[in-house]
């Protein structure tokens, strides 16, 4: 049963200072980042690590025994012409071997970004050849960001026979890829919209090693590229944004930006990562020292399989024996930077103005649904709405329930486009 609240003014949001929201960005793997059993095993490594940036400083000035003398001083008067050549010594420089190991570790990340990309792509090109274009004409497409990485980017195309109204721009979850939202998108085609995909940095058939985001802020800005990128083939087309989870939480960011929100008819959102809150304090001091020293470090106390998504189990199937869905543990500098851009939506949720849409199961216990709650009543949206499931879990479109979400979202975009 879903408890649904709608909004068409401002003068009901909250003046109240922001509570303090505990939630989970990344399928209940931030929370372990922040045990105590990965507390210990952090300072430990940290430990070690300064250890060896101490030790090469350590007695550098070396002091001759009275033996090693002796020993030079026969080596001084051997031979026939009285001196001793010693023989060259070569030295390897550190950072020498330092770039070498990087080196070796790039290529074993392309070769990574290699197989994902192509199995992204030999899926799309399959589903269009089964397809036969009767109801969605599936394609893809990379672009290069300014960064000089390689975004892995799909688009669903209604037939002829239906007539384009409107656009979405999908924004999947933390370690899943836009693909999964295929069937989605192709309901959405049957309705009138296209519809396209983006893979964010690290995710799906993009660049970077999987499921590691050295920054959020390079899918924002990937994000608002590839909004330009939509909107240029896609003129006087009104445009919506759909994020999951940590998807959501880039499209709210995007958001915040007066130059996106211009461009921007609605948003729909599900499960959003609104706030995360480590659960002792000290962490919130510890993540970025250690995301600084250790960013790609994985956290073994993390469990894939520890909290409940989806109450389908044909669904966790689906998603935990896909190869395009990262599966191990997360990365520390991953789980800081989400950390770091739920923090700048907890004190910027005033600003937001895009009509909006936020669905959250009340039973997630990967995202906190009063942090949706807290969006609903903070934003400065004159158009928005919420509606929370009871008894349902963090991915609503993979619920026994998810055509009923779908034809919900369906609804909202439809009556918008009807107001344009």
């Amino acid at each position: 049963m879903a408890t649904e609240l709608m909004m068409r003014s401002s003068s009901g949001a909250s003046c109240s200072p922001p509570a303090l929201i505990l939630t989970s960005g990344a399928s209940g793997r931030i929370r372990a980042i922040f045990s105590v059993r990965a507390l210990r095993s952090l300072l430990m490594l940290i430990s070690a690590f300064v250890l060896l940036l101490l030790l090469p400083f350590r007695g550098r000035r070396r002091t001759t025994s009275s033996s090693e003398k002796e020993h030079e001083k026969q080596e001084g008067v051997g031979g026939g012409s009285g001196t001793h050549r010693k023989g060259a010594v070569v030295r390897v420089p550190a950072a020498m071997v330092a770039s070498r190991r990087a080196a070796a570790t790039a290529v074993a990340v392309d070769q990574e970004v290699a197989a994902r990309r192509a199995l992204a792509i030999r899926r799309v090109l399959q589903d269009d050849r089964d397809g036969g274009g009767e109801c969605s004409v599936r394609d893809f497409s990379l672009f290069v960001t300014v960064r000089g990485d390689t975004i892995f980017t799909q688009s669903w195309t209604p037939p002829a026979s239906v007539k384009i109204r409107g656009l979405v721009v999908i924004l999947h979850g933390l370690n899943e890829h836009s693909g999964r939202y295929s069937d989605f998108a192709k309901q959405l085609n049957a309705n009138g919209f296209k519809v396209y995909g983006m893979d964010w940095i690290g995710h799906g058939g993009s660049d970077g090693l999987h499921a590691y985001v050295h920054s959020l802020d390079y899918a924002v800005t990937d994000t608002k590229s590839f909004l330009e990128k939509v909107l240029a083939e896609n003129p006087g087309l009104p445009c919506f944004f759909f994020g999951h989870s940590t998807g959501g939480a880039i499209v709210l960011k995007a958001m915040l930006d007066p130059k996106v929100e211009a461009n921007v008819a609605g948003v729909v959102l599900t499960s959003p990562a609104v706030g995360v809150q480590p659960s002792h304090p000290i962490f919130a001091v510890l993540a970025p020292i250690v995301s600084f020293l250790l960013p790609r470090y994985q956290v073994s106390a993390a469990n894939k399989k520890g909290t409940p998504v989806s109450r389908d189990p044909e669904a966790l199937v689906a998603k935990y024996s896909d190869p395009l869905v990262y599966t191990g543990s997360i990365r520390v500098r991953t789980g800081y930077e989400i950390l770091r851009i739920t923090s700048y939506l907890q004190q910027n949720l005033r600003k937001l103005r895009v009509p909006f849409l936020v669905l959250h199961g009340n039973a997630d216990t990967v995202t906190d649904p009063e942090a949706s709650r807290k969006l609903y009543e903070e934003a400065s949206s004159n158009d928005k709405n919420i509606k929370l499931f009871d008894g349902l879990l963090h991915d609503l479109l993979f619920e026994p329930e998810g055509q009923e979400i779908m034809e919900d979202i369906i609804e909202w975009l439809n009556q918008r486009v009807r107001k344009l």
